[in-house]
């Protein structure tokens, strides 16, 4: 059956062929269960080369699994977490931080995906009010849900500000590689060296089948864990495969090879797009469009191509090529047509023969009749 090729998320990818050659080596005989197997001792092993001798992973399954256990394990039951109004624990994740975590969340602006250190002070002067939920966490995500990367500086801005505070800081990383890949710096010099205290780190978005991890850096700022990955149901009882795996990506910095590519991938789309869209950039989020209708909506840094254009070309191209709907822009300008906001993301398997075929398609969708 064919096969609509896809931008529309890296979750899309398959696995990579070096984890799953790890997982059929982890498949060998008997093993101890629920992380007392070789696997995952390899794991620590390497996290802690990665992200410095504190550091200690905890294998989930998912991201939400890791972003719930490690804000649950941060916080006390009236501590709450700040993050931005894009955030994927407020906007993603069904309410689970919440339903699961009993966590408020504190959300605030951010046009471009990032927190500033003065989404500290908004909520600083909160801190012992009885009547107010605790801002105890700052949760940052890197790279950003609209395809933004924060500098090392940046981060240190924040996590300066926080700890200043009392605060802890919490990083989702389920873009994390991409982020590190972009700013070509590594996992630790992103995080541990610029203040951060625990780690969301994803892998199903970079080659895994399954499986992402908690990464503790600094044991002060949480409590059970391990009790909490358990009654959270993220605790797997065949954990070397999910160890397996990680380890695979972290090695060899297979991580840095597979996000390197969907960034470069996503950096093609984005020049091969930008004639058509010359004079469109579009910071406030849409209200300019090029004559094509075409406007990029936010920079890209990471894997994502972030665009404006007319709804009736993004339905066009969606008979050959999947991809998502962000938000509602406005009517353009000059012609009054509906407009969408879109994102198009690449993948560690992107190939150059992908983009250009889509580039192509993009631009034969806004030059048909009622788009020019």
């Amino acid at each position: 059956m064919p096969q609509t090729r896809s931008f529309a998320s890296d979750n899309y990818a398959p696995a990579h062929p070096a984890v799953l050659a790890a997982l059929t080596a982890a498949n060998v005989g008997h093993a101890g269960s629920y992380g007392a197997d070789p696997w995952t001792e390899r794991l620590q092993e390497v996290v802690r080369h990665h992200f410095g001798e504190q550091a200690t992973a905890y294998p989930v399954f998912n991201g939400t699994g890791a972003n719930v256990v490690a804000l649950t394990s941060m916080l006390p039951r009236w501590g709450a977490a700040v993050t931005s109004e894009h955030a994927h624990v407020h906007q993603d994740e069904n309410g689970a931080p919440e339903r699961v975590g009993g966590i408020k969340l504190l959300t605030v602006t951010a046009p471009d995906g990032k927190l500033t250190p003065g989404a500290v002070d908004r909520f600083v002067g909160d801190l012992g009010d009885q009547h107010r939920a605790q801002p105890l966490v700052v949760s940052i995500t890197q790279a950003t849900e609209l395809g933004t990367v924060y500098s090392p500086e940046e981060i240190r801005a924040i996590s300066d500000r926080a700890h200043a505070a009392g605060m802890r800081v919490h990083l989702d990383g389920a873009r994390l590689a991409n982020a590190a890949a972009s700013l070509g710096v590594s996992l630790r010099e992103t995080t541990t060296d610029v203040g951060v205290d625990v780690v969301s780190f994803g892998g199903t978005k970079n080659g895994l089948l399954f499986g992402e991890a908690v990464v503790v850096l600094d044991p002060d700022a949480v409590q059970g864990v391990d009790h909490v990955r358990k009654m959270t149901m993220q605790l797997a009882s065949k954990m070397r495969f999910v160890s397996a795996q990680l380890t695979a990506l972290l090695e060899d910095d297979l991580w840095r090879t597979g996000a390197a590519h969907a960034n470069a991938m996503a950096a093609r789309l984005r020049a091969a797009l930008s004639p058509v869209a010359s004079g469109g950039e579009v910071p406030d989020g849409g209200t300019h469009a090029a004559p094509s209708g075409l406007a990029f909506s936010q920079t890209t840094q990471a894997n994502a191509v972030f665009a404006v254009l007319p709804r009736a070309a993004a339905e066009a191209l969606r008979a050959d090529f999947a991809f998502y709907d962000w938000a509602a822009a406005s009517p353009d300008p000059v012609t009054g047509d509906e407009r969408v906001e879109v994102r198009w993301m690449c993948s560690w398997d992107t190939t150059t023969e992908d983009v250009d075929a889509f580039a192509t398609a993009v631009g034969a969708a806004l030059e048909a009749p009622g788009q020019a």
